[in-house]
């Protein structure tokens, strides 16, 4: 018997190492082992520039929410760009178009709004109002009486709110992508905040990559550094924290709709629209049925465009939900030309 162990041991190794000197497979094992998991407010994740924050006090709790603050790399313009991240992003996403920006005189800056990127993940209320406040106190603390509003996705809804909270504080709109151009009441089917967080909670790696290949209509390598923030966050001890504000965010999106409201947008707006975007939040609880109707964003970006006053449309063709990813030259193209005007 203890002949037949030893050479059973001696077989396991042998097969650990010819698993390891075969090229894939020891490539599999090599990345596998890099995946480490990165805490919830994303210590250990670089930015492009400095990160600073600026102190909350928000339900009685003691809050930070972090910023990038980038001064201009040529003569400054004496302008401001405020960028405003989308939900499953954060604000170092925008790092190429800081760098495109700052090197045009601008300065810029870029908020992690609470509940998202290194900002503080509290179980509060949240609402696109809140969210908005927060900005404003943010750019009343550095001194910044009007700023361009730039905002992607989710972050084109709260640049919709803060310009109808401070429309003298926004000289140009810029809303890329947008959520919400539809009311996402009427035609998803309500889910409690539990399931929300149920479904945060449940996700994998795979399910979490599928879903971003979703925004775009050509996958690229690069894209994938954003899949493995989230897959890291979600191996932390503290994610069912980050899982909660998730599913908090996801609340505020379908119970808090802008659409209505964009007839009372007052700033200059410009509405970047990429023609292959087809995103609905939560559309995977949409009746088959009704799927070829919502998430048209070639026809709701032409409805929306008419809505705000004055705007202008900008389509990209074979695009996604993130021209800045999938098209950057045209749309810093079109953002320049924009907010030179």
């Amino acid at each position: 018997m203890k002949r037949r162990k030893f050479k059973f041991i001696i077989s396991v190794a042998g097969l650990l190492a010819l698993l390891m000197t075969s090229p894939v497979l020891s490539t599999a094992v090599a990345e596998e082992s890099e995946v480490k998991p990165l805490s919830i407010t994303m210590e250990g994740y670089d930015y492009a520039h400095k990160v600073s924050f600026i102190d909350l006090i928000i339900e009685g709790q003691n809050l930070r929410m972090a910023y990038m603050d980038v001064q201009p790399d040529a003569q400054p313009n004496g302008k401001t760009v405020v960028l405003l991240h989308g939900k499953n992003f954060f604000g170092n996403y925008w790092k190429n178009t800081i760098q495109f920006l700052t090197q045009k005189g601008f300065r810029v800056v870029v908020p992690d709004q609470i509940g998202f990127g290194k900002s503080s993940k509290p179980n509060i209320h949240y609402s696109f109002h809140l969210l908005a406040a927060n900005t404003r106190k943010l750019i009343d603390s550095l001194g910044i009486k009007q700023v361009v509003v730039v905002g992607h996705s989710m972050g084109g809804m709260l640049a919709t709110r803060f310009a109808l909270m401070y429309p003298e504080t926004v000289t140009h709109l810029v809303l890329e992508d947008p959520i919400g151009l539809e009311d996402y009441r009427e035609i998803v089917p309500y889910q409690p905040l539990e399931e929300l967080y149920n479904a945060e909670m449940n996700s994998t790696e795979e399910s979490i990559r599928n879903y971003h290949k979703t925004y775009y209509v050509h996958w690229k390598p690069d894209y994938d550094e954003y899949v493995m923030v989230a897959v890291r966050c979600k191996q932390s001890a503290e994610y069912p924290r980050l899982a909660m504000s998730s599913a908090l965010t996801y609340q505020m999106i379908y119970e808090q709709p802008v659409c209505h409201e964009f007839p009372d947008v007052r700033a200059r707006t410009l509405l970047v629209i990429g023609q292959a975007d087809r995103t609905v939040v939560g559309k995977a609880r949409v009746k088959k049925e009704l799927l070829p109707m919502v998430g048209q964003y070639p026809e709701l970006g032409r409805k929306t465009a008419k809505l705000i006053p004055g705007s202008k449309l900008v389509e990209i063709p074979d695009v996604g939900h993130i021209p800045h990813f999938e098209s950057p030259d045209l749309f810093h193209q079109e953002l320049l030309k924009f907010v030179e005007q």
